[in-house]
């Protein structure tokens, strides 16, 4: 299906705040906002949201992100491994959202230069994958700790004695500013190891399947993704640990305690007061450090909580599946019966193969699956662990300026953008050194005060789906494989799909096919809501999900495309699913009854409505494809 190109989307030129937002853009970056010395270029672009890493408006700090996750795939798309038709994502921030572009290369010959330094230089990385693999570890280890050691002294009256006796020669507040620095710079090049492996990644894997939807007309793109499955990743490590400790609790009679309720320190003190429940505190405690440092959403806002922070997700898990282990289910991944699939399926296509091209899909695919771990584990490195910290430091800077009289709360901190922090920063540890009063306290309480409405305002609605012209096809790799951003889904937004109130149509995800009653959830924090033989329908999934993929008959999201996280995990646990509908949570009520096709792409509306939170899941019938 092609767009109709005589339809597009508004400009951003030709849009308007919502009421009680207008002048959000003084609170960003200049350089992330349209304006009339860019419009002709930002009109010829097609321009669409990036919600799913930013799914309400950001704060002005919050933008931050923006700048270093563009950037990131912009250097390494670009200028490092040269994408020979792709220059990456180019960023504007709009009402308060983030919206991306992609960049295409369409001239033959540029295609063909990019190509040979591409081939040198990817081939290099393919040729030492594992070593390399290695190394981005312990550069990420290495960076995560460097953010931890970042601390803002608090400015005392007099600088410490050491500063004198043994000849420092510079106050010890400089370290404020610089700190901050470091904490903006460590970000930064985070973001950049980010995208030393992403791209490499989403190529191998690209390149296997471009082999077999050419080698294999009639090939399913949920078939061509399960070669691939059925690998371990980190990604599942933290769910690991708690079914480990569900097992613990049943093995040391706690299930009960576990399973009574209450606040996370009600509970935990309840397992402490019980026979041997010293032992599961223990091992509950071991865990926490580093797999609880997980996100409930993807980490991109200050205001998001993990694990950690909020046990009450991870006992709820632990509880669901202590109780499922209690009454003798089996809560284990399948993951032999999934490689046995996998496998299966791989010697069914082979076999169709000339020798010659049989050994180019063995290598292809042997470089699929190298490459594929990374694709989900490197979110746990960067947008949970790492984010975890960068949040924490940006908290406790926050607190510093709280502390020194500038801020009235923590909260006044985000308000600012990152080079508004620079400054502000400057002006307490300079009227500190001199001995006046802050220059800039009550000017930026003001600002503070005027955006504070802004920001509630763009909040307040949801984020324009795209602007611009699209393309005529989209086929930009990033925005189907990762996003869900496809021909269809722009028609969709556009009003010009096929899409009726029949059902909804979205990417398949896993195969399978489902029917049941939905229930439509917004953050993690709505999981334990969540009952056995229930369609979860969520925006999106992140990694912090993994508990109800063992609960859900299948998966609906609004956003995300065959390469997203629910549509990964899915094929991992044998779920059907369907991803990027892009409007399942408007157009969907829990309770209201549906039929999913994974392999289709389709969601069947079963009855008009649903009946919200009353009554029982009804019996789900799920057949693999």
């Amino acid at each position: 299906m092609s767009l109709d190109n005589t339809r597009r989307f508004p400009f951003f030129s030709e849009a308007s705040a919502p009421a009680g937002g207008e002048g959000w853009q003084s609170m960003y970056p200049y350089y992330l906002v349209p304006s009339e010395e860019t419009q002709a270029h930002e009109d010829g672009q097609f321009w669409f949201a990036d919600t799913m890493h930013w799914s309400r408006g950001a704060h002005p700090f919050d933008s931050i992100g923006a700048e270093a996750v563009y950037l990131g795939v912009g250097t390494f798309s670009t200028r490092i491994f040269a994408l020979p038709v792709s220059l990456g994502l180019d960023v504007r921030m709009f009402n308060g959202y983030v919206y991306i572009s992609p960049l295409a290369v369409t001239d033959p010959a540029q295609i063909q230069a990019r190509a040979a330094v591409f081939q040198e230089r990817a081939g290099y990385y393919y040729a030492n994958w594992d070593e390399l693999y290695g190394k981005w570890k312990a550069k990420m280890g290495q960076a995560i700790q460097s953010l931890e050691t970042i601390s803002f002294p608090a400015l005392t009256e007099y600088d410490p004695k050491e500063v004198v006796f043994e000849a420092k020669g510079r106050s010890e507040a400089m370290a404020v500013i610089e700190n901050y620095h470091r904490l903006i710079d460590e970000f930064f090049a985070i973001w950049q190891y980010h995208f030393e492996f992403l791209n490499l990644g989403y190529g191998g894997y690209i390149t296997f399947f471009q082999f077999c939807k050419q080698a294999f007309p009639l090939i399913t793109e949920q078939q061509i993704s399960r070669m691939v499955a059925g690998v371990d990743v980190l990604a599942f490590r933290p769910d690991d640990e708690l079914r480990a400790l569900a097992a613990k609790a049943n093995q040391l009679g706690l299930v009960d305690a576990l399973d009574a309720g209450g606040s996370p320190q009600e509970v935990l003190g309840r397992i402490a007061a019980a026979p041997r429940g010293d032992e599961w505190i223990a091992a509950f405690e071991a865990a926490k450090d580093p797999w609880f440092n997980y996100f409930t959403e993807y980490g991109f806002t200050h205001d998001q909580v993990t694990w950690a922070q909020d046990l009450s997700v991870p006992l709820k898990n632990i509880s669901r599946y202590a109780t499922k282990i209690a009454a003798g289910e089996d809560i284990s991944r399948p993951i032999e019966r999934l490689r046995e699939e996998r496998d299966e399926i791989v010697d069914e296509y082979r076999a169709l193969l000339a020798p010659a091209e049989a050994a180019q899909f063995d290598e292809l695919l042997g470089l699929a699956r190298k490459v594929f771990p990374y694709i989900e584990e490197h979110n746990i490195y960067v947008e949970h662990w790492a984010h975890n910290v960068f949040w924490q430091k940006a908290d406790e800077l926050a607190q510093f300026l709280v502390s020194a009289g500038f801020l009235a709360e923590k909260e006044d901190f985000y308000y600012l953008n990152r080079f508004e922090v620079d400054q502000v920063l400057f002006d307490v540890v300079d009227s500190w050194a001199i001995g006046v009063e802050a220059r800039g306290r009550k000017r930026w309480t003001a600002e503070i005060e005027r955006r504070k409405p802004i920001v509630a305002a763009l909040q307040s609605v949801p984020a324009a789906p795209a602007y611009g012209i699209p393309p005529e096809q989209v086929t930009d790799p990033f925005a189907v494989m990762n996003y869900g951003v496809t021909t269809e889904r722009v028609n969709d937004w556009l009003g010009s799909s096929d899409e009726s109130a029949a059902g909804l149509n979205g990417i398949p995800g896993s195969l399978g096919v489902v029917e049941g009653p939905v229930r439509v959830l917004r953050s993690e924090n709505d999981l334990p809501q969540l009952q056995p033989g229930e369609i979860l329908v969520a925006p999106i999934t992140a990694p912090s999900w993994a508990a109800a993929f063992s609960v859900a008959a299948g998966v609906i999201t609004d956003i995300g495309g065959m390469m997203c996280h629910a549509a990964i995990v899915c094929r991992e646990y044998g779920l059907p699913a369907v991803v990027g509908t892009g409007f399942a949570t408007a157009r969907l009520t829990t309770g209201q009854r549906v039929r999913i096709d994974g392999r289709k792409g389709t969601v069947e509306l079963l009855d008009a409505a649903g009946a919200g939170d009353a009554g029982e899941a009804a019996q789900s019938d799920t057949a693999l494809v």
